[in-house]
């Protein structure tokens, strides 16, 4: 009897065209790459025992991928594709905007009181 384990099944995000023109005059960083979702979009999944498979499985296809596109795996692992070949890749999220600190209005009586303390008039 032979048992069969499920292969991983990859999300494929494709990196926009307008954007893959400028992702291939990047210079090649190492570690993880931070990227923007707005510049991707998802475009199916496919099932293999590895990323390298994954691309393997779809080089001589229409849907081959190319530099710049990435794979997500079922944990949520995410690999980019770069010319010399899959590095882990993280989205960038906003940073959360900070509010403008509101003071509390001064009453008028603690108002008067600290224009008389600084009003800066000799013998005061």
């Amino acid at each position: 009897m032979t048992v069969r384990l499920a292969m991983p099944t990859y999300r494929i995000f494709r990196l926009k065209e307008r954007e893959r023109e400028k992702f291939r005059w990047l210079p090649h960083t190492c570690g993880v790459s931070l990227v923007k979702p707005k510049e991707y979009e998802e475009s199916g999944v496919v099932e293999a025992e590895s990323p390298y498979a994954a691309w393997a499985a779809l080089r001589n296809t229409e849907k081959r991928l190319e530099v710049g596109d990435l794979l997500e795996a079922p944990g949520g692992l995410l690999q980019i594709l770069k010319y010399i070949g899959f590095e882990e890749a993280k989205w960038q999220v906003a940073d959360a905007k900070t509010e403008p600190v509101t003071l509390p209005a001064a009453s008028p009586a603690s108002s008067a009181g600290a224009t008389a303390q600084t009003s800066g008039q000799p013998g005061d």
